[in-house]
């Protein structure tokens, strides 16, 4: 379900409204969600995305410009996730704090990919599927694996070739 407290650009595309959970954030124009997606309070998406299905996207995550984000991908705000404080209560918002994830613009994510809280993946960087991203990729990367790791340099980017880019 989509709430009220959502900015919703003009042109984007929510395929199944009552498919989604979806609250307190900004999509920006023409972006396409799609269904079983959660998007929660704080997060901001940039123009011109794509989130695939059953994606999940945590507080904390700011998705740029024209990226793509495949299917069942995972976002993590939190390194250290518990039920209970040392003394024995349940955790509240007050307890933890949220660690802030980038994805720069035309970066792709591919599915089931997991990316943890506090990294950056750089513009135009290619995360492969099923990978686990626990630190920051750079512009242009492709990363694959788990932990994720560097299979290439800097490639080609919206017809244009990125500064120092190489094959």
């Amino acid at each position: 379900m989509v709430i009220k407290d959502t900015h919703i650009g003009l042109g984007a595309k929510i395929w199944q409204p009552d498919l989604v959970n979806i609250y307190g954030c900004s999509i920006g124009r023409e972006t396409r969600i799609g269904t079983f997606v959660e998007i929660q309070k704080g997060v901001e998406i940039g123009e011109r995305c794509k989130i695939s299905s059953h994606s999940f996207l945590c507080e904390g995550v700011t998705v740029e410009d024209e990226v793509f984000i495949g299917h069942g991908v995972m976002f993590i705000n939190d390194r250290e996730p518990r039920a209970v404080t040392a003394d024995g209560r349940l955790m509240t918002e007050e307890d933890w704090s949220v660690e802030p994830t980038i994805v720069r613009r035309g970066a792709s994510i591919g599915s089931n990919a997991t990316i943890m809280g506090g990294v950056t993946i750089g513009e135009g960087a290619l995360v492969g599927a099923g990978a686990v991203v626990t630190r920051d990729v750079p512009a242009g990367a492709a990363v694959a694996g788990v932990p994720a790791r560097i299979m290439r340099g800097h490639r080609r980017h919206c017809g244009a070739e990125m500064a120092g880019a190489g094959r």
